[in-house]
């Protein structure tokens, strides 16, 4: 016989698989294996694509020892406008990520020099910056500034929280003028800024650094693309708000692999640490 009858398997007949074994990557389209991501730090092998990693995997990442002395881990917002659902969704986060609020910050060491380490995580609200956020970066600044050691922060934010209005606009201009006392001490800023990193968190402490060290290909900027080309008429080049082309504009001052990121810390922290006497005892 020249052709064998095909059969079509039944559904039961198919190879299961345990949910999230693959990912898919979201700029070249590889289908990539979990377990050899995560081994990887969750950068696509074939395009060097950054997925978004949370607050516990940056500390993982860059702290001496994975280890944090965190700081106001009790501190979680209210609802100052009565906004519809808001509380729910908070709690929501609350139970999704075992965080009280989208930040977490406290006392560390990169390479056996003391900091300020402060970490957003998108998993709560995206990353959005509430009173809570800005008062935690508020006080991580303070605690920079009177410790007099140097802040690192990690930022990934879709930008001011909406459902505190006002309240949440007000923390660009409070964490700011923190930043502006932490600056007259000489104490040195690390901003690092990663996937989203956009509007009122970018517009203030995020671009504050005096060292600004963004990821690859992080979309980074006020205005989303779709809005702003909706106000301006007008088609945005591609990448223009990438981490490589505000590298190229002045925006950041470099744009380093996930994998070399505490390397590339350790070294900038000997010299601004040797620089401002700040001991690493």
């Amino acid at each position: 016989m020249w052709f064998k009858k095909k059969v079509k398997a039944k559904p039961e007949d198919k190879l299961k698989l345990p949910d999230g074994l693959w990912v898919k990557c979201e700029t070249c389209g590889e289908i990539l294996y979990r377990k050899e991501l995560d081994k990887n730090l969750w950068i696509c092998p074939n395009c060097n694509f950054h997925f978004r990693i949370n607050c516990h995997n940056y500390i993982s990442l860059l702290l001496d020892n994975a280890s944090l002395d965190e700081q106001d881990q009790n501190l979680e917002p209210c609802d100052p406008l009565g906004f519809p659902e808001y509380k729910k969704k908070l709690k929501t986060d609350q139970q999704k990520t075992d965080m009280k609020e989208a930040v977490i910050y406290g006392f560390g060491q990169i390479g056996g020099i003391p900091l300020v380490f402060a970490v957003m995580d998108f998993r709560f609200r995206g990353g959005s910056m509430g009173s809570v956020v800005g008062e935690k970066i508020a006080r991580a600044i303070r605690a920079a500034r009177e410790k007099e050691i140097p802040l690192v922060v990690v930022s990934t934010s879709g930008g001011a929280r909406m459902q505190e209005g006002i309240f949440s606009l007000m923390q660009m201009a409070k964490t700011s003028a923190e930043l502006a006392l932490l600056a007259r001490k000489k104490i040195p800023y690390i901003s690092i800024v990663t996937n989203p990193t956009t509007a009122g968190v970018m517009a203030s402490y995020a671009s504050l650094g005096d060292i600004i060290i963004a990821e690859p290909g992080a979309l980074l900027g006020f205005t989303g693309a779709r809005v702003a080309e909706q106000t301006i008429g007008e088609k945005f080049p591609p990448g223009l708000q990438r981490s490589e082309s505000l590298l190229r504009h002045g925006m950041v001052d470099l744009v380093i692999s996930r994998k070399d990121l505490r390397d590339t810390l350790i070294r900038i922290l000997s010299i601004v640490s040797k620089h401002n006497h700040i001991s690493s005892e």
